[in-house]
């Protein structure tokens, strides 16, 4: 069982400053090393968030399993839904914690989250061919390939889309 803790703009900023402890404080959880080492995710999401303090409640959450109270990755949406009703899941698993089904339990709470949403009409998924791992996690869940873009960072993405 997983649920999601909230990165608040103080922890987001403690995060970038390399400042696990505060950012840990300023989240209400003890976070990881792991989450910590996506300096350049928390930096994209503080901007995203000055841009458009809104957006706070759709990006990046940390995950924590319980019962251990332990963070083993994170999960959000690259924002909120945009002028045709799609949103873009994003998750990734610390690798300590992968091949246990969290991927699996954070897409299906990330598709929930959407769902509860009237103006969200589409949820979609971004991965890399190469990312079994990740194409495994999606099947199941009524994605289908839509087509494919490239990414300056990550390169070609396979595009998958679901109806909310």
């Amino acid at each position: 069982m997983i649920r999601f803790v909230e990165l608040p703009p103080a922890a987001l900023q403690a995060l970038i400053e390399s400042d696990l402890p505060a950012a840990g404080a300023a989240a209400g959880q003890e976070l990881s090393e792991y989450i910590l080492g996506e300096k350049w995710l928390w930096e994209m999401r503080f901007e995203q968030i000055a841009r458009d303090p809104a957006s706070a409640e759709w990006i990046a959450r940390a995950v924590v399993a319980e019962p251990e109270q332990v963070v083993i990755g994170h999960a959000g949406f690259h924002g909120p839904p945009d002028a045709d009703g799609m949103v873009e899941v994003a998750y990734s698993v610390a690798p300590a914690y992968r091949r246990r089904g969290f991927a699996k339990e954070m897409l299906a709470a990330l598709i929930a989250r959407a769902e509860t949403d009237p103006r969200v009409r589409v949820v979609r998924a971004s991965i890399s061919p190469e990312n079994a791992a990740s194409l495994a996690t999606i099947a199941g869940f009524g994605f289908v390939q839509v087509g494919e873009q490239w990414d300056e960072e990550d390169g070609l993405e396979l595009l998958f889309e679901r109806p909310a």
